[in-house]
């Protein structure tokens, strides 16, 4: 079931990450000369680059962080890799207020010794304090 809202939570921040589209569109606009009115301002022209870089930045991100959370709940599922899950658990808290729903639940299934024995994990050695 874990896995299920990981695929969830990715399709949701997939869709929001393309929303940096739009920034990439005013860009190519401002570039284009689409947005100016009768007298061109030439910081026009830098503006559309900054809209451009910042649009594909954030695309490129939330793209990556979207093909990270499908990955790791196949991962979760195979019970494979648990430290890219654990670490993705932590980077889903970024994703308010879904991922962070979905990353700390995952991080309390992840702790479990049940869990670290499914995904080939040796088991934690208690801590002994001596004073």
């Amino acid at each position: 079931m874990l896995s299920i809202f990981h695929y969830v939570v990715a399709g949701l921040s997939g869709f929001f990450s393309l929303f940096a589209g739009i920034y990439i569109l005013m860009g190519v606009l401002m570039l284009c000369g689409r947005l100016d009115s009768a007298h061109p301002d030439p910081a026009a022209h830098i503006m559309g680059w900054v809209f451009i870089a910042m649009g594909s930045a954030f695309l490129l991100f939330g793209l990556t962080f979207t093909v990270c959370l499908v990955l790791a709940g196949r991962y979760v599922k195979s019970h494979r890799y648990y430290t890219f899950c654990l670490v993705m658990a932590a980077f889903a808290c970024m994703f308010m207020p879904f991922g962070t729903v979905l990353g700390v639940f995952t991080i309390i299934v992840l702790q479990r010794e049940s869990v670290r024995r499914l995904f080939g994990c040796e088991p934690s050695s208690p801590t002994v304090v001596t004073s």
